[in-house]
């Protein structure tokens, strides 16, 4: 099940290939082992693509699909991962990862309100926050693709094991429907 979900939901692997952001990687993106799922590839992708989640910088897919090539796991699963930061999601995240990265270090929080703006670059404002909005996020993106990884391993050995009972049932009760 989770296979053929993840399949139906990713792109097409030529549509990725063609992508005239990713042209960057050439044959690479040739690889048989970017485009298999299996249990390896697909938790690798989560770990890829979570981690790169968490990395404030911009051209986050582009990041997500070079690590993909480089641990050879799936790379449109590892590079759609990465749109769990969006426009909706990126101020929590990036605030709870400033957050640990101020108890990490020991820096006390802003006690001002934050305002994003051009006067508050001017001022200094990225240097006060940026050493631990940095910290917290390469803690919470290590913690978030140790976390996926270990979940996607886990989900698809129990859906195996599933699958053998359900087997093993069918050959003691041939008349036991397949699911």
């Amino acid at each position: 099940m989770p296979k053929r979900l993840i399949k139906r939901l990713l792109p097409h692997h030529d549509t990725v290939r063609n992508h005239k952001h990713l042209q960057l990687f050439g044959s690479r993106l040739h690889d048989a082992n970017l485009w298999h799922l299996n249990r390896h590839s697909a938790s690798g992708a989560f770990a890829v693509g979570l981690f790169m989640a968490f990395i404030p910088l911009p051209f986050q897919m582009v990041l997500a699909a070079a690590a993909a090539i480089f641990f050879r796991v799936n790379l449109p699963l590892s590079v759609c991962l990465v749109w769990i930061t969006n426009p909706i999601t990126i101020p929590p995240m990036f605030f709870f990862a400033y957050l640990v990265g101020t108890w990490v270090i020991g820096a006390p929080a802003q006690a001002e309100p934050f305002q994003f703006s051009l006067e508050w670059l001017r001022n200094g404002g990225l240097e006060e926050i940026w050493t631990p909005l940095l910290v917290g996020s390469l803690i919470c993106a290590s913690i978030s693709a140790l976390l996926g990884y270990s979940l996607i391993l886990w989900i698809w050995r129990w859906r195996a094991i599933e699958k053998w009972k359900m087997r093993r049932l069918r050959k003691k009760n041939p008349s036991t429907p397949s699911t």
